[in-house]
């Protein structure tokens, strides 16, 4: 079975922790759902559990990492980057300081809980603030070296992360590059950019569009910033369209950072945006949400349909 990328992160999050003193870990009382659990029974006295507090939470961090520590702070996304943004834009982006931003839940993955739980604008949030890396796991294997590049790397981090599993895109060892986008899938017709669980969900669609003899490129933009521009140029040039799809409003992700690539260099190219429209989610089961939304396989193959149509 496929283990829930939350139980990925906390497990490499403990793994990871043990072996550098550094890394401290604070969590908003929800560290059964965050998973940070593994970490404080592995390095308790490094585990701090800040109570229903997350503006407190960035705020400690902030001096945690002044001290040369490497915070990771523990909340749902959607209460990480609007209880958190001040904290986040005064420290970590103004100060620089080298803090870790742990979205979980990120999305509509928490489901049944909807609309206040749903974060579907937060990479739009920590894209807009200066000095923050902005990344989004994709599966498990992606979700472990996150960990470990986020403890190597002295910079400030938003990290996106879900509640459930994804498929798998990579394999163990795999290698990555911060700011460089992963091809999971070659393809001339059009090129689909993803983020998060959409690139399994493009693979999908890239097996149903072949049957119609459509050439589906796929794209993991695992970090929204910095963004991959040249291989948007690359792929912009080499392709008829580009759709982009996210779990995540239309306005400011993954598509609104591939469409200022785009508009940017004066590549004139179909765009097409697959994602939240502006409005706030519903409650139900995560499928449902996805296909309510025009996410699951079926809705984002019409959509390809589309635009590929035009493209010729």
């Amino acid at each position: 079975m496929t283990p829930t990328i939350r139980d990925v992160y906390g497990a490499s999050l403990a793994r990871y922790g043990l072996l550098d003193e550094r890394v401290v870990v604070l969590d908003a009382d929800v560290s059964a759902s965050t998973r940070t659990g593994a970490f404080a029974q592995a390095c308790p006295d490094r585990f701090f559990n800040v109570g229903i507090a997350e503006a407190n939470m960035a705020a400690m961090a902030a001096g945690l990492a002044s001290e040369g520590k490497i915070p990771f702070i523990n909340t749902f996304a959607v209460f990480m980057t609007t209880l958190g943004a001040l904290s986040a834009r005064t420290f970590a982006g103004y100060g620089r300081l080298n803090i870790k931003f742990m979205g979980a839940y990120g999305g509509i993955s928490d489901a049944y809980d909807g609309a206040t739980h749903h974060s579907v604008e937060d990479l739009a949030i920590m894209r807009a603030i200066p000095g923050i890396q902005v990344l989004v796991a994709s599966d498990a294997v992606l979700t472990d070296w996150l960990v470990r590049n986020a403890i190597a790397v002295n910079a400030p981090m938003y990290i996106r992360l879900s509640r459930d599993a994804m498929p798998p895109l990579y394999p163990e060892g795999e290698s990555f590059t911060l700011g460089q986008g992963k091809v999971l899938r070659q393809g001339t017709d059009v090129t689909v950019m993803t983020c998060g669980i959409l690139g399994s969900i493009a693979l999908q669609v890239a097996d149903i569009l072949a049957l119609d003899g459509f050439s589906v490129r796929v794209v993991d933009h695992f970090t929204i910033k910095p963004i991959d521009k040249d291989l948007v140029r690359r792929c912009a040039r080499e392709t008829q369209a580009i759709v982009t799809a996210e779990e995540h409003s239309v306005v400011g992700g993954l598509g609104s950072a591939v469409a200022e690539v785009l508009v940017r260099d004066g590549l004139n190219v179909p765009l097409e945006m697959a994602g939240i429209p502006d409005c706030y989610t519903q409650s139900g089961s995560y499928a449902a949400l996805m296909a309510a939304y025009g996410l699951d396989a079926a809705a984002l193959a019409v959509r390809i349909r589309s635009v590929l149509a035009r493209a010729r």
